[in-house]
């Protein structure tokens, strides 16, 4: 408890970084509910989105409090170039796979929201998807070992959690019906690219900071969902 009111105290620069992150979704979740958009009523049903993104916003402070607490990682830490060539890197390595499987595959023509609702709602539901996939269950399983016996070695422990929770996103794109719609080797392909790609993620976070792991998302979606999603209603059908 110590260590986490003394990050508290002292992380303020990392807490405004966040405070910018969280302004920018409700921002964002604010354009759509002006509009009148139902983009979120796929994840947030009845719920009010302002709210839960709220809400999602005040998990995610605490959860990187108590990671920040470890030692182990940060909300942001500068410089940043190298983190955001990385972050880069991998989404677009990412987004390219993904793009040269929708040609030869060719998804159905609502596997992209359309724009420019896009911009808004990928930027924040990016936002949620981290708190939800990567904070959380991160945080619960670092709480579960440092409470055995002995210390913790993070340099031992750290690949094996990031490759057990890499595999929650992949199973609940499964569990959303993805496999109903598709053959299965399809549904391997795409399982195995989410999985992968929420192991880079995490590695990203590891090795520098939230803000580059969102970036990698972020980049991601641009490219994958906004700009091909785009595109490929022209090309494609």
């Amino acid at each position: 408890m110590s260590k986490f009111l003394e990050t508290i105290a002292t992380a303020q620069t990392q807490y405004v970084v966040y405070a910018g992150l969280v302004l920018s979704v409700l921002i964002c979740a604010g354009i759509l509910m002006a509009r009148g958009s139902t983009l979120y009523q796929v994840f947030f049903g009845v719920l009010n989105p302002i709210l839960v993104i709220v809400g999602f916003s005040l998990l995610g402070a605490l959860l990187l409090t108590y990671l920040m607490a470890s030692g182990w990682f940060a909300i942001f830490r500068p410089p940043h170039l190298q983190a955001t060539v990385v972050a880069a890197a991998v989404a677009l390595l990412f987004a390219a796979a993904m793009i040269l499987a929708d040609i030869l595959i060719v998804f159905p023509a609502d596997v992209n929201r359309l724009f420019p609702e896009s911009l808004p709602f990928y930027y924040s539901i990016a936002f949620v998807v981290e708190v939800l996939f990567h904070l959380l269950p991160l945080s619960i399983l670092l709480f579960f070992l440092n409470a055995l016996p002995g210390e913790l070695n993070f340099a031992r422990i750290i690949w094996p959690c990031i490759l057990l929770v890499a595999l929650l996103e992949p199973a609940f794109q499964t569990v959303m019906g993805f496999s109903r719609v598709y053959p299965p080797w399809v549904t391997l392909f795409v399982a195995v690219h989410i999985y992968l790609f929420n192991v880079a993620q995490l590695a990203v976070f590891q090795r520098y900071d939230f803000v580059s792991m969102l970036s990698v998302r972020l980049v991601y979606y641009l490219l994958w969902h906004i700009l091909w999603g785009m595109l490929r209603l022209r090309w494609l059908f």
